[in-house]
């Protein structure tokens, strides 16, 4: 039975590609013949099949990457338009809100209170923000007061500065929120499995479930507890973000290089057949420095065979990356590297056609694209700008 099954599969595949003879003139005038066997033409047609896939698949991601760009990029310019909208609409509640107080006089009081509890509140607000780039800049409090304005429309304008502040703050956390997230999505990571959980910041404004039961503990309006338990929420996502963002390979491990052959299915230099290519290569001058692409602990420096000098490095959390074809490395095993700190040089050792570094990302076990996690790391740049 096995044998008559094999036999159909030989006949099948030698009536698809059969036996053919190809012909070639020399410039001399002399003709040569060469022999396409059945196994021949199959092993091209399956190297063809190969190439086409991984091309496919290459113009795939690079078009995700695009599109994943781009929703992000839009989601950010939504959010900076509703907050420049909410702005006017403050400005259009303000001059409604100091014609009602004007005739309402016996409300001052009360007005007091609640921009005083409001002022309680969004100062613990802004003590989350403490530490974070460029936040003191972004939510720099405003004032609009006019000397002139009678106590009632002053007290009124400092609620709408209030309001504009938060408005900031949640902008602020959402828009760096929303870089660190594209990140780690072009990284090919899920970045809810990094974001951790948003006790993390402590205090009140985590301990309520719910906007009704902040408001309470704050003393403050619903509406208003809404808008600082959204602004606490992003903000707690954007720092656990950053701070695992810190713990990724997402440096280059070299500057002043060119980037040569990438990863995926490549022809082998050696064999000039497909093969997997692994890693990322960069090519430049014999000695140039090879740096840590984040923190970590060195767990191999030496000789791997068809690697030559290799250093491996343990970011922790599943994170490795490898560094090949050195002319030396610099640091030892168990040794703790930081990010950009110098573990060797370019050279062409082990299995190496010339001067350049091999360059590998793993999680959990598996090798990644290292070019999605340099991409990221750019996204990373822009979300702390």
């Amino acid at each position: 039975m096995v044998k008559r099954t094999t036999n159909r599969i030989r006949r099948f595949f030698e009536r698809r590609f059969p036996e053919r003879h190809v012909f070639v003139r020399t410039p001399d005038g002399e003709i040569t013949g060469r022999v396409l066997t059945p196994r021949k033409q199959l092993l091209m047609a399956c190297g063809v099949a190969l190439l086409g896939a991984w091309c496919l698949l290459t113009t795939a991601g690079s078009v995700w990457g695009a599109v994943t760009s781009f929703t992000a990029e839009r989601d950010v310019h939504r959010a900076r338009a509703s907050a420049e909208r909410m702005n006017a609409d403050l400005q259009a509640r303000l001059d409604s809100a100091v014609a009602r107080m004007t005739a309402t006089s016996g409300s001052i009081d009360d007005l007091a209170h609640t921009v005083e509890r409001r002022h309680a509140a969004l100062t613990q607000v802004m003590t989350l923000f403490r530490g974070v780039d460029g936040a003191e800049q972004a939510l720099e409090p405003t004032v609009s007061q006019d000397p002139d304005q009678s106590p009632v429309a002053r007290l009124v304008s400092v609620q709408m500065d209030q309001e504009r502040l938060i408005t900031r703050a949640q902008t602020f956390a959402d828009s760096r929120a929303e870089r660190l997230r594209l990140a780690f999505r072009l990284a090919g990571l899920n970045p809810s499995a990094y974001a951790g959980s948003p006790d993390s910041l402590g205090g009140p404004l985590v301990e309520a479930d719910d906007p009704e039961a902040l408001a309470t503990i704050l003393d403050v309006d619903e509406a208003f507890a809404a808008r600082i338990q959204a602004a606490a929420d992003d903000l707690s996502e954007m720092r656990s973000l950053a701070n695992t963002a810190e713990r990724l390979p997402l440096a280059r491990p070299a500057t002043g290089v060119r980037q040569t052959s990438s990863f995926g299915v490549r022809f082998d230099p050696f064999s000039g057949r497909p093969a997997v290519h692994r890693g990322q290569d960069f090519a430049g001058p014999y000695m140039t420095p090879i740096r840590a692409t984040a923190p970590g602990v060195v767990s191999f420096a030496g000789v791997r065979n068809g690697y030559g000098n290799t250093v491996e490095i343990d970011h922790g959390g599943g994170f490795k990356t490898r560094y090949a074809h050195l002319q030396g490395f610099n640091v030892t095993v168990g040794q703790r590297v930081a990010i950009g700190q110098r573990i060797g040089a370019m050279g062409s050792t082990g299995r190496s056609t010339g001067v350049h570094l091999h360059y590998e990302v793993w999680v959990d076990g598996r090798p990644q694209n290292p070019a999605r996690f340099m991409r990221a790391g750019e996204y990373v740049q822009q979300a702390q700008e």
